[in-house]
């Protein structure tokens, strides 16, 4: 039985993701889940072997990425994204039964959802003061121990504790999705589909010119970059680690072809290929003319 583990405890929405990729079929057989106290340890139990694979939520669409995640997939030893899925993300705010909105002045939230109820907490709850919790399954462990009176979870995590729903549905932003990934340590990558992503981490030269290089590389094979941002190495100050994802497949001729550019001046970690859970932007163009054109070339044919 696979062991997976995930950002818990359980009820979050990472565990229901890591539900999600059950249902479509990512694993061979039925899994153990293995709660972790957060992304960078759930990771840490896969390279350390306790675990086949870990869940973990990589990007809002309200808060953009999440900075643990990243910086646990640029940090020690190399690991691979497989796979991705995505959810809705509403919240439920939870109290202890008897509890009612009046009589709450702390409200326990996990600080990415706390950044995407705060117009609502304002709104319904304008003398509470917000409390950081580890998870949005932990909001509600922390009613349920007295720590806080109120807390932003899921529905889940609410009702695996006997707690009462002070509001459900609760988002300041309507449409928000949360995305998630499935890592794995490296191995062959998944099979290009052609509505695939590519993700990586760039260390580059500290010279001047190297980003622009680095874009240029990208840029004249028409490759779709769909996401960069810079998170500080932690060994020198002023020095960054850039994530970039884009549009395309490491068999995307292309794509091989930026890869391996990049390769050339800068130090590249692969974070994988995989199936894109839905369309986006534009994937890179075939070589197959290109190649045959060349192949011409060779064998000394009239060109045309």
């Amino acid at each position: 039985m696979p062991r997976i583990a995930y950002f818990g405890p359980s009820g979050t929405f990472t565990e229901m993701a890591l539900a999600r990729f059950e249902e479509l079929g990512a694993f061979d057989a039925p899994v153990e889940r293995v709660s972790a106290a957060s992304p960078p340890a759930a990771l840490q139990m896969l390279r350390d072997g306790e675990v086949d694979g870990a869940v973990v939520p990589i990007e809002s669409s309200v808060e953009g990425s999440v900075p643990p995640t990243m910086d646990g997939l640029a940090l020690g030893s190399r690991l691979q994204i497989v796979a991705e899925t995505e959810l809705d993300i509403a919240f439920t705010v939870v109290a202890r039964p008897g509890v009612a909105r009046e009589d709450v002045a702390t409200i326990g939230a996990y600080p990415v959802a706390a950044a995407q109820v705060r117009e609502w907490i304002a709104d319904n709850l304008p003398g509470a003061a917000i409390v950081a919790a580890d998870s949005n399954a932990g909001a509600a462990e922390d009613v349920a121990s007295g720590k806080v009176d109120a807390g932003v979870a899921t529905a889940l995590a609410g009702e695996r504790l006997g707690l009462a729903v002070l509001a459900d549905g609760v988002a300041d932003f309507a449409g928000a999705r949360t995305r998630f990934v499935l890592v794995s340590r490296p191995g062959p990558v998944p099979k290009r589909t052609g509505c695939d992503r590519t993700s990586v981490v760039l260390q580059l030269p500290n010279v001047p010119g190297s980003l622009v290089r680095a874009m240029t590389e990208l840029a004249t094979r028409g490759i779709d970059l769909t996401r960069i941002e810079s998170r500080p190495t932690r060994m020198d100050y002023g020095t960054y680690f850039f994530h970039l994802d884009w549009v395309g497949h490491i068999d995307d001729a292309l794509v091989a072809e930026a890869l391996k550019a990049l390769h050339r001046f800068a130090q590249v970690r692969f974070l994988g290929s995989w199936p894109a859970v839905s369309e986006h932007g534009v994937p890179p163009v075939s070589d197959d003319d290109d190649a045959q054109w060349l192949e011409r070339l060779r064998r000394g044919e009239e060109q045309r």
